[in-house]
């Protein structure tokens, strides 16, 4: 097995696949609210073409999958493609998902292989939710919960971007909602990835004020941090559920990283916030040879920036959307 290394020493075992780049909601820090043009079928990769990709990825040194959107659960058939995935001798295999439509989705999905979800979801309030998402669907992603539970998707991790001035008073109730149900919830600061110019760093809710705020009345253990982007902690008074943050802004973990994304048309992208990417698509559907895309990938990989630089005078936002590149 040939590792994939960059010349900083980090090396690459996670893989975020997204399989489209469409959604059914409108986060407002993610998508205009008359969305995006979508991308034609014809750019989209295949299942097959996603599997060959991913199985040159495994034999490189990926051992762990993750696939995102848009919202995956939108690609008709996905237990599919779960299903070969599967078969790969992965590690872990995931999915990140609204949880939407996941009820009707997460026992198929767990029985094609998939180890467990990860569900967005930022705010436990009908009223915002729908004003953050642009839809008034909160009953039906926390019906998706309870089925990833049932489905045994465990651990269920609760993705929750915190945004200063719109949703930071809810994190005890995020908190009370981990504790009862015994899922992860994780508070991830808001990051520069969405349309238009609205993101400032005054919407930014730092994990060190979110972790002060939990701690004054649930106080925390820290737990040992490997390449995860989230610093986790349990419940010092021994409840069920866990708490993490993901601290892109204040405290980046660029150093650690240990992460590849392969986006819904094919191009690999070595940092979600990369200025270049490295078109696997036309080569694959041109006929190169395993070995060929291997090389293309290694030297992706081997060029891979130090970091993101949000913060610093020298960051430009990536042309590509979050939406259109995959969590």
């Amino acid at each position: 097995m040939t590792s994939l290394i960059d010349r900083y020493g980090r090396v690459a075992r996670d893989l975020r696949i997204s399989v489209t780049d469409r959604c059914d909601l409108r986060c407002s820090y993610c998508m205009p609210e008359d969305g995006l043009d979508w991308l034609p079928p014809e750019q989209q990769l295949s299942f097959a073409e996603i599997l060959q990709l991913t199985k040159v990825l495994v034999g490189l040194g990926i051992t762990s999958v993750r696939l995102t959107g848009g919202e995956p659960l939108m690609r008709p058939h996905l237990s599919e493609l779960v299903s070969g995935l599967s078969d790969l001798g992965l590690e872990d295999l995931s999915l990140t998902t609204n949880g939407t439509t996941l009820a009707r989705h997460a026992q198929s999905l767990a029985e094609a292989g998939l180890n467990r979800v990860n569900i967005s979801l930022d705010s436990l309030d009908a009223h915002r939710f729908a004003e953050i998402t642009r839809r008034d669907v909160l009953c039906k992603v926390l019906d998706g919960i309870t089925a990833a539970q049932q489905a045994g998707l465990q651990p269920v991790k609760v993705n929750c971007v915190m945004i200063a001035g719109t949703n930071e008073d809810e994190v005890l109730a995020f908190v009370q909602f981990a504790r009862r149900t015994d899922c992860d919830v994780r508070f991830i600061e808001n990051m520069p990835l969405g349309a238009g110019t609205t993101w400032s760093s005054q919407h930014v809710l730092s994990s060190a004020e979110i972790l002060e705020r939990i701690d004054a009345s649930y106080p925390l253990l820290g737990l040992e941090r490997g390449a995860e982007p989230a610093a986790s902690y349990t419940f010092a008074d021994g409840s069920p559920g866990r708490i993490g943050v993901i601290s892109s802004v204040t405290e980046p973990f660029c150093a650690q990283c240990d992460r590849l994304r392969l986006t819904s048309d094919g191009f690999l992208r070595t940092c979600l916030f990369a200025h270049t990417e490295t078109d696997l698509r036309t080569p694959l559907r041109s006929g190169a040879t395993e070995e060929e895309l291997a090389e293309m990938i290694r030297c992706a990989v081997a060029l891979k920036g130090p970091g993101h630089a949000i913060g610093q005078p020298e960051f430009e936002q990536p042309v590509r959307l979050m939406s259109r590149i995959g969590g």
